[in-house]
């Protein structure tokens, strides 16, 4: 139990610090009265389970494909969060050798008991039915092996346990980049119970049938597209034309931007039915329209905010620029050194996060360290004024983040204004051509909307 007593707390706060917003919907129905087992989606390795983990005051055991454990380190710390491994065909070996049917089942026959066993004294356990971990926003097929040990667990006090099966969808907004935000979106509870004359007449029928609920409940809290095409040009809409087709956005909650994507794509989805034609051209004319801001180096966001900025903002980027430098050269190799070993460690975007997160909590508490042993060796010799250079190096490290970002946009708009000066028929034609696509999506939004509530 090393990870609840020694490192959630370091891990809250290293989540707390890598994403800019974590919301949780519902967040007391992961902290109910247990047994409890938790059925998520599985689209970001490690960083799925410890999300989780910092959600509920109760510990968590997790389900974790074996391979995880054949390294004795990686072991180690697998087992000291509390983790139970389950075993693949293709993954599974007995002596060195590669495991047989048989053995394989009673690898998982022995899991599945200690899964019973912590659900016995009221345990909270957390399992992801995909099987693998892909970054996509898409829900593969789930493996009935949740049901199982639901309905297992159950059975053996006839259905009298009280377990609750709690389907929990998580939705990255940029799984890979930090900074960004995530949604945890808690269904109802589900009664194991009520599936107790299911499996009293078919055992795999009512593992089917609890698989299914798990499936539908996460269903209806994901964003889920059905390829990466579709994906991407939704993301587009979102990121160009987002603030427009959600002009009520909440800056308080992510809802709103999980519920936009979600009506988006159910309107393509009416639009390939009802007007396919129309779509068609409305994609043609966007994705050009990207294009050439691609080819002009513009950004639409600039594009459409080329005369704002206020001389107060001006003001405060020249007088923060010693502050933004101060703390660019006192955070700049901890904070570049998780990206860079992540890009060299991996290709796969469902291992960038957490090789991010794991590497920024070894490069920050240690460069912070070695630069407080320098400062008051060489300089304060006061461990005072150390411990207030200590303290100014996050706060510094998160304002040069944010100064970074307005100098950026207040350069994107400078760029912008050029292109408008040296071309200003160029300029004037992707203004229309954006106050079009404007128009248009908000004529299709109606549309769309009305034809729903005629349905």
């Amino acid at each position: 139990m090393l990870f609840y007593t020694v490192m959630k707390p370091l891990v809250q706060v290293a989540l707390r610090v890598f994403f800019r917003r974590i919301e949780t919907r519902h967040r007391e129905r992961l902290n109910q009265p247990g047994p409890l087992l938790f059925a998520g989606n599985h689209p970001n390795t490690l960083m799925d389970p410890l999300l989780t983990a910092i959600q509920t005051r109760q510990p968590v055991a997790f389900l974790a494909k074996s391979t995880f454990f054949v390294n004795p380190i990686v072991r180690a710390i697998m087992q000291s969060g509390n983790s139970i491994p389950i075993y693949r065909r293709h993954d599974a070996e007995v002596d060195g050798a590669r495991a047989t049917p048989e053995q394989v089942a009673a690898q998982n026959e022995a899991s599945f008991g200690r899964c019973y066993d912590y659900l016995d004294q009221g345990g909270t356990i957390m399992i992801f039915p995909e099987g693998t971990s892909v970054s996509e926003r898409r829900l593969r097929p789930l493996k009935t092996g949740a049901a199982r040990i639901a309905l297992g667990a159950e059975a053996r006090h006839d259905f009298k346990l009280g377990l609750k099966v709690v389907p929990l969808a998580i939705n990255y907004f940029d799984p890979s980049r930090f900074r960004s935000d995530v949604l945890l979106n808690v269904a109802p509870p589900i009664r194991v119970a009520d599936y107790a004359a299911a499996y009293a007449q078919d055992p795999e029928a009512a593992a089917d049938q609890l698989t299914d609920a798990i499936r539908e409940a996460l269903e209806r809290r994901l964003v889920i597209t059905r390829d990466a095409a579709e994906d991407a040009f939704v993301q587009q809409v979102e990121r160009t034309f987002g603030n427009h087709l959600n002009p009520d956005d909440d800056p308080n909650t992510l809802y709103d931007n999980f519920q936009l994507s979600q009506t988006l794509l159910q309107a393509l989805a009416w639009f390939e039915q009802h007007a396919p034609t129309r779509l068609v051209a409305m994609r043609l004319q966007f994705q050009t329209y990207l294009a050439d801001l691609r080819r002009f180096r513009i950004t639409d966001e600039a594009l459409e905010g080329q005369r704002r900025g206020t001389f107060a903002g001006l003001l405060n980027l020249f007088f923060g620029a010693p502050v933004w430098l101060y703390g660019v050269l006192n955070n700049y190799l901890p904070y570049i050194l998780p990206s860079v070993v992540a890009k060299r460690a991996t290709k796969e975007a469902e291992f960038v996060a957490p090789i991010m997160l794991v590497v920024g909590m070894i490069t920050f508490p240690l460069a912070y360290a070695l630069q407080a042993a320098a400062v008051q060796h060489y300089l304060t010799h006061d461990w005072r004024l150390t411990v207030l250079y200590v303290l100014s190096l996050p706060l510094t490290g998160f304002y040069a983040l944010g100064y970074w970002n307005n100098l950026s946009a207040r350069l994107e708009r400078l760029r912008v204004l050029r292109f408008f000066r040296a071309t200003p028929t160029l300029g004037e034609e992707l203004l229309q051509r954006r106050a079009g696509l404007v128009r248009q999506l908000e004529e299709a939004r109606k549309e769309y909307l009305a034809g729903r509530a005629k349905a």
